[in-house]
């Protein structure tokens, strides 16, 4: 497979979303990275964190982009609490609430647009069976 590390790719889907070409609900953007609702969400809440440059998949990443993974994983508890899925603990300790982040790479890890993404899953069970299977 070709990638694209840094570049905009003419024909991904992402690429055109991050460049506005395509709506989307965006509910977070900065410099690297925008976020946006799914459009098949798997759960209450499904978003999905895109670096705006194109990565092709995590299985693309190198040392030099820990930065920005780190970046995208530590958006994650903040999109959580906005979005009302967030961990909570009770005055007894028990934990409530919560999310799942996930990143599919290649084919047999379920991704089927190469750009690469983190989902943001949560809110209240159940759940689709195939949580996250797409994109």
């Amino acid at each position: 497979m070709l990638s694209h590390l840094g570049a905009v790719v003419d024909n991904c889907l992402f690429c055109k979303i991050a460049q506005k070409q395509i709506p989307s609900s965006i509910v977070y953007e900065d410099e690297e990275l925008m976020v946006f609702k799914d459009i098949r969400p798997a759960a209450p809440v499904h978003l999905l964190v895109i670096p705006k440059t194109h990565i092709s998949t995590l299985s693309d990443c190198t040392a030099g982009h820990a930065p920005l993974l780190g970046r995208m994983l530590a958006l994650a508890p903040r999109l959580a609490e906005e979005h009302g899925c967030a961990v909570t603990f009770n005055d007894d300790g028990e934990p409530s609430g919560g999310y799942k982040t996930l990143v599919n790479s290649g084919p047999d890890g379920g991704q089927e647009i190469y750009h690469l993404h983190l989902h943001v899953i949560g809110g209240p069970h159940p759940w689709k069976v195939e949580v996250a299977r797409h994109g």
